[in-house]
């Protein structure tokens, strides 16, 4: 868990630093190099996904950070970080899962509540699936039922709460709708789901 927390720590303050750095530049330059700046300072996701039953997982905790990077926490205590090569393979596993309606993401009245979800399918439905896994947005334009059940891959309400709050904050600092839309929540979630894969 110390591990985490100081992953977590440096990917804020690099967060940070950018911003602030964003700041100074639009001091001298009427805001509107900062206005760039802001918007390409936190483009990534940090992303913390457990293990809750083998084989089942949900999401702990996400935030926005400068680069996406996503830690596993299994069963056994340990934690890893996923390769990008990890991620793609899942995306793509995710992606055929969608084609042919196994995908649980995609299932009308899917039963999110209670067990977790493959690795896969919890990558996806975090907001470093959106990133990395763009090139699937066209799958999830307007999906309803994705964007209900985005809200149960969540390890519990507050996380999902959690997790709104800092990627709405960043987007209203940043004053772009580029990703403004991955946790719209309510009657919006569909269009939010769609904006969030197709930036």
């Amino acid at each position: 868990m110390k591990h985490i927390k100081k992953i977590a720590k440096l990917t804020m303050i690099a967060g940070l630093s950018a911003v602030a750095a964003g700041a100074l530049i639009a001091c001298n330059d009427g805001g509107t190099r900062a206005e760039d700046m802001s918007q390409n300072a936190q483009q990534g996701a940090f992303v913390i996904i457990e293990e809750v039953a083998k084989g089942e997982y949900k999401i702990k905790e996400q935030f926005p950070s400068a680069e996406t990077r996503v830690v596993l926490q299994q069963l056994d205590g340990t934690e890893r970080v996923l390769t990008k090569a990890e991620m793609d393979a899942l995306l793509k596993q995710e992606e055929a899962k969608i084609d042919n309606g196994t995908s649980k993401l995609t299932q009308e009245n899917a039963q999110m509540s209670g067990g977790g979800l493959s690795l896969g399918e919890a990558l996806l439905a975090s907001a470093a699936g959106a990133i990395i896994g763009s090139w699937i947005g066209s799958k999830l334009f307007n999906n309803q039922n994705f964007a209900n059940n985005q809200r149960g891959a969540f390890s519990n309400q507050s996380a999902y709460q959690r997790s709104m709050n800092s990627f709405n904050s960043q987007n209203a600092r940043a004053g772009s709708s580029s990703r403004s839309g991955f946790f719209g929540g309510g009657s919006k979630a569909a269009s939010s789901s769609s904006s969030s894969f197709g930036s």
